[in-house]
């Protein structure tokens, strides 16, 4: 998987134009730093893929990267992304200069104990990240240009109708982790779900799990994201800090509370709450607690008694990668509905700030390239 490619030439590899030496790319140097530089455009080699990025969306794991510096830089960051096939090395045979896609930047083996499993982002390669701009493969999505490896660029790129914006598919990725979501939650038509959480994945939890059919609650302490809830499916929205919002959802829910928690919000005290407000027997999903030093205390009876489920998911499952894209590509989620803000790469610092602090008018942060 990761053996080291002879040097192919020049004359094999097949390019739409020229390809330039350097690029600009958003480097993450230090903590909540990220710096436009000139880089070396990556080489493409046998079986791999050069990308030109169109436009890359900010995910709130690249923000708890930079900001809390959970890896090393330097990094290029950014796996939201799609853009044009400007290049393919040899044994490159689904795509070729020209084709509009996205690229996801994991993908797993497919026959390994977990794969068998259906546990894909266990997967030894599936943590192999497979798309790059430079340094530590990590996206590469906040550049000018990403290369997609051999695993990746045999499986894990996906072409865009002409219909399509490569607005709307840097949505493909993030739709498919979310879909698996809803999925593993088990959410079903008629249940009674609260979403904790409207920002940019709460959101898109909320457009995912009302094609499933389920009754939809939301809670954020920001108004505006409660509002923009009720727009997207949920029938009522809660204030949480008010200490109400058990009270408030068990009282919706003849007093038993719902039968599914959608947690999108990394903080403990969020878990806890959630548990409280999910009926005996029903089930937790953590989405956004994805970090390695996050630690969460919660009732014992509220598992071993109440029987409540604490589920998580993690990244995207390659076996409904065609299923989760349509989602988008068929344009059955409003997903443009939540994108405020665009930034160019070279004022990438202030995008990232904002997704860091965001504001009232802040949702969905785009980078996007001429």
């Amino acid at each position: 998987m990761n053996a080291a490619f002879p040097k192919i030439s020049s004359d094999a590899v097949k390019t739409l134009g020229p390809i330039p030496k350097t690029m600009r790319a958003g480097v993450y140097r230090d903590q909540g730093i990220v710096r436009v530089e000139e880089v070396p455009v990556p080489e493409v080699g046998e079986r791999e893929v050069l990308i030109k990025v169109a436009a890359c969306g900010i995910c709130g794991t690249d923000i708890k990267k930079i900001f809390q510096r959970y890896v090393e830089p330097p990094q290029i960051l950014g796996h939201e992304l799609a853009g044009t096939v400007v290049a393919v090395g040899p044994g490159v045979t689904k795509f070729k200069p020209g084709d509009r896609v996205m690229s996801f930047h994991h993908t797993p083996c497919g026959s390994c104990f977990y794969c068998e499993r259906r546990s894909f982002s266990q997967c030894k390669q599936y943590k192999t990240t497979g798309l790059t701009a430079g340094f530590t493969p990590n996206g590469g999505g906040f550049a000018e240009y990403v290369k997609a490896m051999p695993w990746v660029a045999e499986r894990g790129i996906v072409a865009l109708p002409d219909n399509v914006s490569f607005e709307e598919a840097t949505f493909i990725e993030p739709i498919n982790t979310i879909y698996k979501a809803v999925q593993k939650a088990r959410i079903a038509r008629g249940e009674n779900v609260l979403v904790a959480g409207c920002g940019p994945i709460g959101l898109q939890l909320l457009m995912v799990a009302n094609l499933f059919g389920a009754r939809l609650f939301t809670s954020d302490p920001m108004p505006e994201r409660r509002m923009k809830s009720l727009t997207l499916g949920a029938v009522e929205s809660f204030d949480p800090s008010g200490g109400k919002l058990v009270a408030q959802v068990k009282a919706r829910t003849e007093g038993r509370g719902v039968d599914a928690v959608l947690v999108a919000v990394a903080h403990p005290a969020v878990v806890v709450e959630s548990l409280a407000a999910s009926r005996p027997g029903g089930r937790v999903l953590l989405f956004a607690a994805n970090d390695p030093v996050t630690r969460i205390e919660f009732p014992a009876a509220a598992v071993g008694i109440d029987e409540k489920e604490i589920l998580g998911s993690y990244s995207a499952a390659v076996d409904i990668q065609e299923e989760a894209a349509a989602l988008v590509l068929q344009k059955k989620l409003p997903v443009m509905d939540i994108v405020t803000h665009r930034y160019p790469l070279d004022n990438i610092q202030e995008a990232l700030d904002l997704a860091a602090r965001p504001t009232a008018e802040s949702l969905k942060i785009l980078i996007t390239h001429k």
